[in-house]
């Protein structure tokens, strides 16, 4: 089991890199831009949830995923040469993936650091969500989580999922896993389908005009 994280940690750190080395491609950020916003993609939600947690920040207390980060953005910088040819769902996949994955993952630790249960959704949504949310900022860019299309909501579907199979006494590997392909399917299906939650809209009523009504009592 403790392998098993372990590996879908690394994935997580990966795949989230490369989300956010590919978004630096498409705005044109030099090398060094291409690091920092793979680096706050890849860490930023589990900084801050360790950070509430009150524990250890884990690539301070482990600092080779710092290392895995570095050379995911490296090698996409390298290998990666026109990423305006990059189509726009593979980042958008490469996203659905790394939120799929941090939602379980976070939770689990949250869980396993004795948060409560509807605590624990939150955190883990918030490991999630919050690095592309930081990513999208940097980028001048609305964050998915505000936009129309469901994201956060795929993210609380796979941390309550694993918390509800966990209480039916599943094993933790087979939990993680369904829990896991639950929200990325969910994510996948609103990417392909166009699938979104209806917005939230204010329509102003247009305000009357009643200056020829005041002039018919002028005259």
């Amino acid at each position: 089991m403790t392998e098993l994280l372990f590996y879908l940690d690394i994935f997580g750190i990966i795949v989230f890199a490369l989300s956010g080395a590919l978004m630096a491609g498409r705005y044109q950020l030099d090398p060094f831009g291409v690091v920092v916003l793979a680096s706050v993609t890849a860490v930023g939600g589990g900084t801050i949830r360790d950070v509430i947690l009150q524990t250890p920040v884990f690539w301070v207390v482990k600092p080779y995923y710092l290392y895995v980060i570095l050379a995911t953005a490296i090698l996409t910088i390298i290998f990666i040469r026109q990423p305006k040819r990059i189509p726009k769902r593979f980042l958008l996949i490469a996203d659905a993936l790394g939120l799929a994955l941090f939602a379980v993952l976070g939770t689990q630790k949250a869980l396993v650091l004795g948060a409560p249960v509807p605590v624990a959704v939150v955190l883990g949504t918030i490991t999630g969500v919050a690095g592309g949310m930081i990513r999208d900022v940097l980028c001048n860019v609305i964050p998915m989580i505000l936009r129309e299309e469901i994201y956060a909501l795929a993210a609380m579907l796979g941390g309550a999922l694993f918390i509800l199979l966990q209480w039916l006494n599943w094993s933790d590997t087979s939990a993680i896993v369904t829990a896991i392909s639950a929200a990325l399917i969910l994510r996948l299906a609103a990417i392909y389908w166009h699938v979104s939650l209806p917005a939230f809209h204010i329509v102003e009523k247009p305000h009357k005009d009643n200056s020829k009504d005041k002039s018919k009592y002028r005259e």
